[in-house]
């Protein structure tokens, strides 16, 4: 078995692996790397040889995962991509919203190469895009090899719990198997329960390792981390500013909206509007719609009914009224430019009274990076547009995570019992605690960081 790491970064980038299994080729993943432009953001699609790619397999609709889909089937015409039937609901609006973006930098940041696809292009692409439920056995091989009597490899697609759609994949050849887990998520959250990876077994396991490098604290629990965000938010009121909880548009929202909901029909938040972004409605519609076919709690919940939802229209960030306890649940998580996210930060920064509430994962490059990383009453750089800033508004990171703890995920690889682990997606001092804890406990396992377009024969 041959994997090729084709991230053009050895951290959380853009994730895509080249599996060569029993003379069939698949991509697991096609994104686009978060804090890169243009073409640089792409995933190497050129570094995976010249033979055919038989299918390409999504783990979830994030952009780090799904964003250059329409490159990678450019690049392997023959290829059909195969989805859970949640993701195939998604992927669509999220690819076209980012040709929106690219449009919109191209404009804006004069970055000439964007976009990078179109939406006639995502239109014709679109009838090779098929969806399948959890836990079935999917043939991958391409139509001529199928043709020629070739057997196929299959995969099956396992909750993975991160957000709506989301999947571990598990590869089967005639004598081998591969288990990626995308991101994973093994504890509940408001919405979604935990993957359900229980019976996985594999004989290699390509692995996420986001969090590797941040332990859970003695005596932790998501209870009293959410008693402690209704405290903040108490605060907050009571300062007569507004509150941010900046949010990725699928997933973090909708998961911060049905806490919000539950606190408020629970009497331990006044009732009042929540404003969200575009995007992020979209997507909430489509988790109430979903909600029956959804392994989740509080199926009875539809957040449109539950909440009073407002729409921040184009251009509203830079003028709406910063008080009265106003609460902004908000497109980017990482406040990029040209965000509406951004552009309230901007706002709130050097305001004592205003509240800027953390919920999920932040790159320490980005501006939301930069404000979580600055002392309260220290001057530092947001971002190149806004320049520097002072931080006086009141910034507090809730543990409401998404991704596993590293804990559960090093118990995984005991369950997988894999002869060797590949880790990727996360920094280099998350890899290196798996390694490290891996080769302890269990010696006789390969351990593989690899490396940008270099292979791997495990």
């Amino acid at each position: 078995m041959n994997i090729t790491n084709l991230n053009p970064d050895t951290d959380i980038g853009a994730s895509a692996w080249l599996v060569e299994l029993d003379d069939h080729r698949i991509l697991l993943d096609a994104g686009m790397h978060p804090k890169r432009e243009g073409r640089a953001a792409m995933p190497l699609l050129n570094k995976a040889g010249t033979h055919d790619v038989d299918a390409i397999a999504l783990s979830h609709c994030h952009h780090d995962h799904v964003g250059a889909l329409p490159l990678a089937v450019r690049q392997f015409p023959k290829a059909h991509v195969l989805m859970t039937e949640l993701s195939y609901l998604l992927s669509e609006r999220v690819l076209h919203n980012s040709v929106n973006v690219m449009t919109r930098q191209r404009d804006e940041l004069g970055i000439k190469e964007y976009p990078l696809y179109t939406h006639d292009e995502l239109d014709d692409i679109a009838p090779r895009f098929q969806g399948f439920k959890y836990n079935r056995d999917v043939e991958w091989q391409a139509f001529h090899k199928q043709r020629a009597g070739v057997p196929s490899p299959t995969l099956e697609f396992f909750d993975a719990g991160h957000t709506l759609g989301s999947a571990g994949i598990l590869l089967r050849g005639k004598k081998e198997t591969l288990f990626y887990t995308g991101d994973v998520c093994f504890h509940d959250q408001t919405i979604l329960k935990g993957a359900r990876f229980e019976d996985v077994k594999a004989d290699v396991l390509i692995m996420e390792t986001t969090r590797g490098n941040r332990a859970v604290p003695a005596g932790f629990t998501r209870e009293q981390e959410i008693e402690r965000l209704v405290a903040a938010i108490h605060a907050a009121e009571k300062r007569k500013g507004a509150i941010m909880i900046p949010s990725f548009a699928l997933g973090r929202t909708q998961e911060i909206l049905a806490l919000l909901a539950l606190l408020m029909r629970e009497g331990k938040l006044k009732k009042q509007p929540v404003y969200i972004g575009g995007l992020g409605r979209v997507f909430t519609e489509i988790y109430d719609i979903e909600a029956a076919r959804t392994h989740r709690q509080h199926t009875n919940l539809h957040l449109n009914d539950a909440l009073q939802l407002v729409v921040l229209e184009k251009g509203a960030a830079d003028n709406i009224k910063l008080s009265g306890g106003k609460i902004f649940v908000i497109t980017a998580g990482m406040m990029s430019e040209n965000t509406a996210a951004h552009t309230l930060a901007t706002r709130m920064i050097g305001d004592e009274k205003q509240s800027i509430f953390f919920v999920g994962y932040a790159d320490p490059d980005s501006p939301a990076g930069h404000l979580k990383a600055a002392k309260p009453g220290e001057t530092f750089v947001f971002s190149p547009s806004a320049g520097q800033m002072t931080k006086r508004c009141d910034v507090q990171d809730f543990d409401l995570t998404a991704h596993a703890n590293r804990e559960d995920l090093l118990e995984f690889v005991g369950q997988v019992a894999p002869r060797a682990v590949l880790l990727g997606h996360g920094d280099a001092a998350a890899r290196n605690w798996f390694e490290e804890q891996i080769r302890a406990r269990w010696p006789k396992i390969k351990v593989c960081q690899p490396q940008p377009a270099k292979m791997v024969s495990v």
